[in-house]
């Protein structure tokens, strides 16, 4: 908490200024307290200041890496919660930055809401699979996966050949087959 208010406290680190000062006015507007740095040096230099409560962090800002902010706000402060936030999103900076202490893991775009669900979801209790849960067989998952590339692509073929590094034949091939079995 911060000693000129009772709001709660938010670092938000980004290196895109206007990205960074829109989020900040739509976080003040939900009841935040919100100070913002465009890199590690200003982050860690705020955070020693007065540590805050929430943290937004960028993966890559032009003077560090988005880790070594957390890992520097996890140090100053062990309860500061951490959103990590990126564009370029890959499942091993998700579990680096999940070892290191983050809350969750945001990929861009994302607004205010996608963030706030971030911490929101963080907070709420593990769920624990159920007794009959049966994972996805890997021929389901690559159809799921390819399906939403594709959707992403507007069924662009060729973009989503691009997208996933396979040809544009073999792409259309597996499209034509039926969806694996669970």
């Amino acid at each position: 908490m911060t000693a000129s208010t009772d709001l709660p406290s938010m670092l938000l680190v980004d290196d895109d200024d206007t990205f960074r000062e829109r989020l900040a006015r739509a976080l003040r507007k939900r009841g935040y307290d919100v100070r913002t740095a465009p890199g590690m040096l200003d982050a860690v230099a705020l955070a020693r200041t007065e540590s805050p409560e929430y943290a937004v962090v960028d993966l890559r800002v032009p003077d560090g890496s988005g880790l070594e902010i957390l890992r520097e706000l996890k140090a100053i402060d062990a309860t500061t919660r951490v959103v990590m936030l990126t564009g370029y999103g890959s499942i091993s900076t998700a579990i680096d930055a999940m070892r290191l202490g983050a809350d969750n893991y945001v990929a861009k775009p994302a607004d205010v809401d996608d963030i706030l669900a971030a911490f929101e979801r963080a907070e709420a209790p593990p769920l624990q699979p159920s007794a009959d849960y049966k994972a996805p067989s890997l021929a389901r998952v690559e159809w799921e996966h390819i399906n939403r590339v594709l959707s992403d692509c507007g069924g662009n073929i060729s973009e989503a050949a691009r997208r996933l590094d396979v040809h544009r034949r073999s792409l259309q091939r597996k499209l034509q087959k039926y969806p694996p079995k669970e």
